[in-house]
């Protein structure tokens, strides 16, 4: 019992890296039904639910009855009031994806070390998603920005955490600019792949140098100085 509460306790935080830092789920906004959020997590619905409750009960989340799960209207997301001049500076393309050529590796290289279980299985059910909106060739901007946070996340540093605001927009602007080279989006899909291997067996330098050719076929293959 003493375990399940444990796992309980750490979906909650999963949860809730997905409002804080993630921003996949704005204040006012419906998180997915059981079967969905369960499977994603890889947990079963009991303590999926025991997860809510524990949010719910912090005043996170808004159980609604016959209408699902929100996250309550009046939660106040975390600033970085320190960090937020620099993450509305008007910097070119290159100079953000240098920026994630020094950071990101290394935030890899890290979440291959530190990563819970449940972080490593978020990575991987991120990166397989993401694969999915490039076979239907849908917009993958929201799911690759989650995909590089929840590597942040997986350090278990917080200032890591808090920097990454600021490559959001190397990222957004990456996936607009793949979008209309199939080169560049073919190898998104390898490097993606070889990346999530390598953070699934734990293995620090080959993620720390998967993400860095990843990086690099970007700065490759994308056309930065024309944005």
């Amino acid at each position: 019992m003493e375990q399940e509460s444990r796992l309980s306790e750490r979906i909650a935080d999963s949860i809730l890296s997905m409002i804080t830092v993630e921003k996949r789920f704005l204040p006012g906004s419906k998180l997915p039904n059981e079967n969905i959020l369960s499977e994603e997590l890889k947990v079963s619905r009991t303590t999926l639910r025991e997860a809510i409750r524990i949010l719910a009960t912090g005043g996170i989340l808004e159980i609604r009855r016959g209408r699902g799960t929100f996250v309550r209207e009046d939660f106040m997301l975390p600033q970085s009031e320190e960090l937020s001049p620099l993450s509305s500076a008007k910097v070119n393309a290159r100079d953000l994806y240098e920026m994630r050529l020094i950071f990101e590796p290394e935030a890899a290289f890290y979440a291959a070390l530190r990563a819970t279980e449940e972080e490593i299985q978020r990575i991987l059910s991120l990166g397989r998603e993401i694969e999915e909106r490039i076979r239907r060739q849908e917009d993958r901007t929201d799911l690759e920005q989650a995909f590089h946070r929840s590597i942040a996340k997986a350090t278990h540093n917080e200032f890591m955490n808090q920097l990454m605001p600021i490559i959001y927009e190397g990222i957004h602007k990456g996936v607009r600019l793949s979008s209309a080279s199939g080169e560049a989006v073919q190898a998104t899909l390898v490097d993606h792949k070889i990346l999530m291997d390598f953070l699934q067996a734990r293995n620090a330098e080959g993620a720390r140098n998967a993400m860095r050719i990843h990086i690099l076929h970007a700065m490759e293959q994308l056309p930065l100085e024309s944005i």
